[in-house]
């Protein structure tokens, strides 16, 4: 509540793409806000090991405050930052208080997938006190005012940041007061250990043996490979993506922290999604990549939009699985979203950065309809259409549910969105766009049918789905966002639930007719006769 009530930006106060978690004196994660993203959540213990290298515990001072934005030991890309704070009682360091939060800018490309190497994305800070015992590091604060395009937006989400931080700590602080506990340790000990207990009993209810899936992804300019191999193993699980494709010269590469959280996280929701996460859930899970890969690449990659090849390890994952507990997964969801970035000069002739976070729809599950524009393995928002339009120099014309979007089945992907605006600068602005699911759909489980593609024009007239494009001022972008994938076979969906979605306008009555077969219409005539 502090972080996003004190924050700058529409991408922390609207967006949702932030995290705060509560980790203890080993730097392991206890507890975190339910709304985070995934990927952060999945990250930021592992980027606590990495600062713990190069501030051990003993070095710690009440006041410190760490950041990094280190693709390889944060959430994967630059545009991320981590800020770590220390908690003290009596002298003695007892906890962390950790955020995640994306930035507007980070200068160079900005958020982009067409970069061939990580030096193009933005300026890099390796593991840095940006306060020492309750000093700012002025330096460090200049230096990154000077390296991007709206500071006082990048440097208040920080300070937003050290707010959502202290607000931990002294709350922590209270609740040890109430408890009668001088430390962490062994309250720590027993909830990582229940958490443990509660995944092992459920990787031990799958049978065991090796599940592989395999699935095209779009890449940048040409088609790649995700390879996922599951072994269930008593009460430990592996993943394995050995046989996916080399990592490629452009942005689109997901590190290994990324991969991870996007393993683990679909898995605990299948496997446990009723015990509250933390470390303690993820330690019988092992995920390995080969490195040099797409889904563990090597540095210098470029990594900016990594989002565009590492959600797909949901969709692996759920593959997987679907062969052994297939009413427990869903089909493909719209994800990886498109990310749409606008850059320029505003009316008040200052910089301005707009990024966008709508998405498609979700996959179709076992016993139910997929939801339509709904983040999925992300959980983040798009913002109003007012906020953005009181940040940047764009006008919304439409934002409405695409017809025959989502996937048939017995039960129905969710539907995409299109999504239409103008952009009125005064002047000449760019658009860099990035891109999933332009030639490989949402695809369905058991029967189910895939959902549409993404589609981007300028003007009516097709541009390439990852890029940058030049924009004038009265230019019209349209976005269309796909629908995700459907679940059993669609001759067997309920006549009735056809006939609602003909009446909502989700589908049309061709369609309906041509997938579903006739039989809807007469629900609908019995319908319109009772009423």
């Amino acid at each position: 509540i502090t972080l996003v009530r004190t924050s700058f930006s529409q991408v922390v106060q609207e967006c949702n793409d932030y995290c705060c978690t509560l980790m203890d004196a080993e730097g392991r994660a206890l507890a975190d806000n339910p709304l985070s993203i995934p990927a952060f959540i999945g990250t930021l213990p592992r980027t606590m090991r990495h600062i713990l290298a190069v501030y051990p515990r003993e070095s710690w001072k009440p006041g410190d405050a760490v950041i990094t934005n280190d693709p390889w030991m944060g959430t994967g890309h630059l545009l991320d930052f981590t800020l770590v704070s220390p908690v003290f009682r009596a002298g003695k360091l007892v906890a962390f208080a950790g955020a995640v939060a994306h930035a507007v800018d980070v200068g160079g490309l900005s958020w982009a997938s067409h970069a061939r190497e990580v030096f193009e994305e933005g300026i890099r800070i390796p593991i840095s006190r940006l306060v020492e015992a309750g000093e700012p590091n002025k330096l460090l604060i200049a230096i990154l005012r000077a390296n991007v395009r709206q500071p006082d937006l990048v440097i208040g989400d920080l300070m937003a940041m050290l707010a959502a931080t202290d607000i931990a700590r002294r709350r922590l602080l209270e609740f040890l007061d109430d408890a009668g506990l001088d430390e962490l340790g062994q309250l720590a000990d027993a909830i990582h250990g229940q958490a443990e207990i509660a995944m092992r009993a459920a990787i031990r209810a799958v049978p065991d043996g090796v599940y592989r899936h395999g699935l095209d992804i779009d890449g940048f300019d040409q088609t790649l490979r995700v390879e996922a191999k599951l072994t269930i193993a008593g009460d430990d699980l592996t993943m394995d993506y050995a046989g996916t494709s080399p990592q490629v010269a452009r942005g689109i590469n997901s590190v290994m922290n990324y991969t991870y959280a996007y393993t683990a996280y679909p898995l605990k929701c299948a496997l446990d999604p009723i015990t509250p996460k933390n470390e303690g859930s993820y330690r019988p899970i092992t995920v390995t990549a080969p490195e040099g890969s797409i889904l563990n690449p090597l540095f210098p990659a470029a990594v900016s939009a990594r989002h565009l090849t590492g959600m797909y390890c949901a969709a692996a994952a759920f593959g997987c699985l679907a062969q052994a507990i297939p009413d427990r997964v869903m089909a493909e969801s719209s994800g990886p979203p498109s990310r749409p970035v606008f850059h320029g000069i505003g009316h008040d002739g200052r910089p301005f950065s707009l990024i966008m976070f709508p998405w498609g729809g979700m996959g179709a599950r076992a016993n139910a309809d997929g939801l339509p524009c709904t983040a999925f393995p992300g959980n983040d928002n798009c913002a109003t259409v007012e906020a953005m339009e009181a940040q940047a120099p764009v006008l919304f014309l439409r934002k409405e549910i695409i017809r025959d979007s989502g996937g048939a089945g017995r039960f129905q992907g969710g539907a995409g969105q299109e999504i239409a605006l103008e952009f009125v600068a005064p002047g000449i602005g760019t658009l860099a766009m990035m891109a999933a699911r332009f030639r490989t759909p949402a695809h369905g489980l058991l029967g189910g049918g895939p959902g549409s593609l993404t589609d981007y024009k300028i003007n009516g007239q097709a541009v390439p789905a990852n890029g940058r494009e030049e924009l004038k001022p009265g230019d019209i972008v349209t976005i269309r966002y796909p629908g995700g994938g459907g679940y059993g076979d669609p001759k067997l969906r309920a006549r009735e639930l056809v006939a609602r979605d003909v009446r909502d306008g989700i589908v049309s009555r061709d369609h309906a007719t041509r997938v579903y077969g006739p039989g809807w219409q007469m629900e609908a005539a019995e319908k319109g006769a009772a009423e």
